[in-house]
C-alpha cells in the first residue's frame, strides 16, 4: 500500500562566513550562488519538548503541526514565493516553461484505453483533448455475426454512454480524486468513491446509469473499498476512524430506503478491513460470507494468526488461496507464499489441498480467476511474471505439486526490464487476459493474452508524440521516425517495440555494505551520455514492500536528451516479503545504506560525474533520500524530497495521527526500546549535523495530506536552514500545493508543470541550467 512517503531549533551557527561544501572546478558547470538569492523565510520558534525513554529534546517547530495556526500559513506562502523565485532564474529565466513545454509536446492530442469487454458492454477511459482528467464509458457490443455488425452500424443503439466525467467534478469542485470505481453485476449501477480536497476522506455515491441519476449517498466519510453483491442489490464498502484505518464494513440495499447497517467492524487497531467480492460475485470477502445471504454472518477462513496473509477466490465451488500459512511436514520457498484450495462451505473451510508451491526460484505474489482459468502473478529473478493455469486443476492431490506441474502457460512479455500491471479483467466468463506492459524504453503497451488458445494481440501502444522534435537536437532524428513507423504498425506486426536503439537500460548488482547485491536499473541516451561528465538522478523508495516504478514515463527524454543518466535503487524495505523484511524495523539503515552504495556505483563506475549525482524520493522514499544526505552530505550534489516522510521519530511518537500504529509494523515501535533507538538513529529531522554544508533540496508538500502532515516538509526545511551552513542552506526550498493532498493533482497537464519545476531546480542546483539537450 502507498501510504507514508515523505520532515529540524536553533543551535550555534558554525563557519558563518564560508563554506566548506566542494564546488566543481571552473572549467566545470557552475553551482548556483547561494549568495545572490534574497534571504530565505525564517519561521518562528515556540519553546517545546518532546520525551520519551527517559530522553528528552526541543522541538521548537513543533507548533506546525497547527495547520490553522495564520502563521504557517504565512510561511508557507513566503515559502512558497522563495521557491519560485529560485526556480524561475533558472536558465536565464524561462527554463521551467521550457521544459513544460517539451513535456506537454509529448502528450498525445487525446488518450483513450482499448475498450475492454464485459458482458453485454465495452468499457473504455479516454481523456478529451486539452482537458486533464478521464471520462469512464461504455458502448452496447454488437450482437455478432454479419447482420448484428450491420445494425451496429446503421443504428446509433450502441452510441457512447457516460458514466463518469472527473473533468466535470474538478471544474466544480477545484480537485478531484476517484478512489474506488465498481460497476454492479447486472451493468445498472456505478459506485465511486470520491475525494474533492485531497485529505482522502473520500465520499460514496451510486449512480443509476438508466436515469444517470445519483441515488445514494452515503453519509459516512473516509470509504475506501467497494463490493457489489451477486444481485447487484447490496453494495457493502468500508469506512475509516480517525486515524484513517479502515475497520467497519457497511451494507447499502439498492432501491431501498432503509439506511445501510453494519457488517462487520475490526476491533484490532493494528489491523486494517479490506472488502471485495470474488470474481463470480458470490461471495464477499473480509473473512467470507454469502453475498445474497448477508445477515448469515461471515465464516472465518482460519484462525488469524500473525502476518499470514490469505487471499480468495471462488471457482465452481471451491475457494482458491493464496496464502503464506505454515505448512506441517512441507518445505516451502522463502517467501512462504502457495496454492492452495478448499470446499466452498462453511464447515470444510479448515480441510485444505496444497495446489500449487511455487518451486525454488520463483514466488506468487497474487492471482485473478476465471471460468476456465486461474491467473497467477509471479515474480522471478526480481522481475515479474505472468501464467495461466487450465480450470478445474486435473492433478492428483496427495502430494503437493510444483507450479510446472500444472502445465502453465508464461504469458510472452518484452524481455527489457518490464513493469507488468493487470487491466481491469472483470468478465469472470471471458478467456482472455488483458495486461500493461512498459518499461524504461518502451512505451506502455496493452496485450491480450488469449489463454484458451495461447496466443496474444497487441492491442495499442503508448504514442510517441514530439519523440523526435524533443530528440532530434541530440542528432537522433532519423532513427526515431523508423520507431514512429513501426509504434504505429504495431497492431499488423505483432512485436515488442522498444527505444533500445536510442537508450541503453541495463539491470546490474551492487555490493551494498553487508555484502547483499542490490539490484540497479540504470537508464541513459546512447548518444547523449558522456561517461564520467554527465549529471544523474538515482530513485528510490524501500517501504512497505512496493516496487519502485520503473514503467515508461515521456517526461523523462527531457533529462535523457540533455546527457542525463536515471537510476532507479531497488533496496531493501521494497519489493518480495523476504526483501521487504530485510528493510523494515531495526533493519531499515540497510535500505539507506543500499541507496548509498548504488549512489556511489554510479560515480565509481563512470555512469555519472561526482560533483553532479542527484537523488529523488518521494513519501517514504523522501525518508531514505533524506537519512542517506544526512549518512554522506558529500555524495550528492541536489534533491527532490516530494511530499517526504522526515519527521518520522515525533510522528511515530503519536498514536492519534492517521495510519501511525499500522506503521509499526513498518518503521517500528517507538514504545518498545530498541525499536525507539532504531528510528532515532537515521531520522531525517533528528540527525541534522550543525554547520554542515548541505546540498540544494526541492521539499514538496501538500496542505491537505492527510497520510504525511505538511508540518513535516516544513519543519525540515526550517532546521536546515537554522542549523546547518547558512549559505548552502539558502538553496534548501519548499514548495507548498495549498489545494492538493498525497498524490498532487493528478491531471495529465499538471504533472508536467510539477515536473518541469522539479527538473528546472535540479538543473539549476547542478548550474547546468544553461546546457541544453546535446546538438
Amino acid at each position: 500500500m502507498l501510504r507514508r512517503r515523505h520532515p529540524f531549533p536553533a543551535l550555534l551557527r558554525l563557519f558563518s562566513t564560508s563554506c566548506r561544501r566542494r564546488f566543481p572546478l571552473s572549467s566545470q558547470p557552475r553551482s548556483p550562488n547561494a549568495n545572490t538569492l534574497t534571504p530565505p523565510p525564517v519561521a518562528k520558534k515556540v519553546p517545546f519538548t518532546v520525551s520519551a525513554h527517559g530522553k528528552s529534546w526541543s522541538d521548537p517547530y513543533h507548533w506546525m503541526r497547527d495547520t490553522s495556526d495564520p502563521d504557517l500559513t504565512a510561511l508557507l506562502a513566503a515559502e512558497n514565493a522563495y521557491a519560485d523565485s529560485f526556480v524561475s532564474s533558472a536558465g536565464g529565466g524561462g527554463l521551467r516553461a521550457r521544459l513544460a513545454v517539451e513535456m506537454r509536446a509529448r502528450l498525445p492530442p487525446s488518450v483513450a484505453s482499448p475498450p475492454q469487454p464485459w458482458g453485454p458492454w465495452s468499457y473504455y477511459q479516454y481523456v478529451p483533448g486539452e482537458m486533464e482528467y478521464p471520462v469512464l464509458s461504455r458502448k452496447l457490443r454488437p450482437s455478432g455475426g454479419l447482420a448484428g455488425n450491420l445494425l451496429s452500424y446503421l443504428s446509433d443503439w450502441n452510441k457512447e454512454e457516460v458514466l463518469l466525467d472527473w473533468n466535470e467534478i474538478a471544474e466544480k469542485f477545484g480537485y478531484v480524486h476517484i478512489g474506488s470505481c465498481r460497476i454492479s453485476p447486472d451493468h445498472r449501477f456505478l459506485a465511486y468513491t470520491l475525494d474533492t480536497s485531497g485529505g482522502e476522506l473520500f465520499s460514496l455515491e451510486v449512480k443509476d446509469l438508466q436515469s444517470k441519476r445519483v441515488i445514494f449517498s452515503s453519509p459516512h466519510k473516509g470509504i475506501v473499498s467497494l463490493a457489489w453483491s451477486h444481485d447487484s442489490e447490496n453494495l457493502f464498502y468500508t469506512v475509516c476512524d480517525e486515524t484513517l484505518r479502515p475497520n467497519q464494513v457497511f451494507c447499502k440495499k439498492m432501491e431501498s430506503d432503509e439506511a445501510s447497517f453494519l457488517v462487520f467492524t475490526e476491533n484490532d487497531v493494528n489491523c486494517c478491513v479490506d472488502i471485495t467480492s470474488t470474481k463470480d460475485f458470490k461471495y464477499i470477502t473480509v473473512y467470507v460470507m454469502e453475498s445474497g445471504n448477508v445477515r448469515e454472518g461471515l465464516w472465518p477462513v482460519q484462525k488469524r494468526t500473525n502476518k499470514v496473509q490469505y487471499f480468495l477466490e471462488h471457482h465452481k465451488g471451491f475457494f482458491y488461496i493464496l496464502t503464506n500459512a505454515p505448512l506441517e511436514d512441507i518445505e516451502t520457498s522463502a517467501e512462504g507464499y502457495y496454492l492452495a484450495r478448499c470446499r466452498a462451505e462453511k464447515s470444510l473451510m479448515d480441510r485444505w489441498q496444497v495446489v500449487a508451491l511455487p518451486g525454488s526460484d520463483c514466488t506468487f505474489q497474487d492471482m485473478d480467476i476465471f471460468h476456465e482459468h486461474l491467473v497467477l502473478f509471479l515474480r522471478k529473478d526480481g522481475l515479474p511474471l505472468f501464467c495461466s493455469i487450465d480450470l478445474p486443476v486435473k492433478v492428483d492431490f496427495q502430494e503437493p505439486k510444483e507450479l510446472g506441474d500444472l502445465t502453465p502457460w508464461f504469458f510472452p512479455v518484452p524481455s527489457n526490464l518490464c513493469s507488468i500491471l493487470p487491466g481491469s479483467n472483470n468478465d469472470y466468463m471471458s478467456s482472455t487476459y488483458r495486461l500493461v506492459v512498459s518499461s524504461p524504453v518502451i512505451p506502455d503497451l496493452t496485450v491480450d493474452y488469449d489463454m484458451r488458445k495461447k496466443t496474444f494481440t497487441i492491442l495499442h501502444q503508448e504514442e510517441v508524440t514530439g519523440l523526435s522534435s524533443s530528440l532530434c537536437t541530440a542528432g537522433l532524428q532519423p532513427k526515431v521516425l523508423n520507431i514512429q513507423q513501426s509504434l504505429q504498425l504495431i497492431e499488423d506486426s505483432q512485436s515488442w517495440s522498444d527505444l533500445s536503439k536510442l537508450f541503453s537500460c541495463e539491470r546490474v548488482q551492487v555490493i551494498s555494505h553487508d555484502g547483499v547485491s542490490i539490484p540497479l536499473v540504470i537508464l541513459y541516451s546512447q548518444e547523449a551520455h558522456i561517461h564520467g561528465e554527465s549529471p544523474g538522478v538515482l530513485f528510490g523508495y524501500g517501504a512497505y514492500g512496493e516496487d519502485l516504478d520503473k514503467s515508461w514515463c515521456s517526461d523523462r527524454l527531457s533529462l535523457l536528451a540533455r546527457g542525463w543518466v536515471l537510476a532507479f535503487a531497488d533496496v531493501r524495505g521494497g519489493g518480495e516479503p523476504s526483501w521487504h523484511l530485510a528493510g523494515t524495523k531495526t533493519n531499515k539503515i540497510n535500505s539507506i545504506r543500499d541507496f548509498a552504495a548504488c549512489g556511489m556505483h554510479l560515480i565509481k563506475e563512470g555512469f555519472v560525474h561526482e560533483s553532479r549525482l542527484c537523488a529523488v524520493g518521494c513519501s517514504a522514499g523522501g525518508l531514505l533520500v533524506g537519512a542517506a544526505i544526512n549518512m554522506m552530505p558529500n555524495l550528492f550534489s541536489a534533491a527532490v524530497l516530494k511530499v517526504p516522510f522526515l519527521d518520522i521519530c515525533n510522528t511515530m511518537l503519536d498514536s492519534t495521527l492517521p495510519l501511525t500504529i499500522l506503521d509499526y509494523e513498518e518503521f517500528g515501535d517507538p514504545n518498545i526500546p530498541a525499536e525507539f533507538d532504531a528510528i532515532c538513529s537515521y531520522s531525517p529531522y533528528e540527525n541534522l549535523s550543525p554547520g554542515i554544508c548541505y546540498p540544494p533540496v526541492l521539499v514538496t508538500a501538500s496542505f491537505n495530506d492527510s497520510r504525511v502532515g505538511v508540518w513535516e516538509a516544513a519543519k525540515w526545511v526550517s532546521k536546515v536552514r537554522d542549523v546547518t551552513c547558512p549559505s548552502c542552506s539558502r538553496s534548501v526550498v519548499l514548495k507548498t500545493n495549498m489545494q492538493s493532498g498525497h498524490f498532487g493533482e493528478g491531471g495529465r497537464f499538471m504533472s508536467c508543470e510539477e515536473t518541469a519545476f522539479e527538473y528546472a531546480f535540479l538543473m539549476k542546483a547542478l548550474g547546468m541550467d544553461g546546457i541544453g539537450a546535446k546538438k
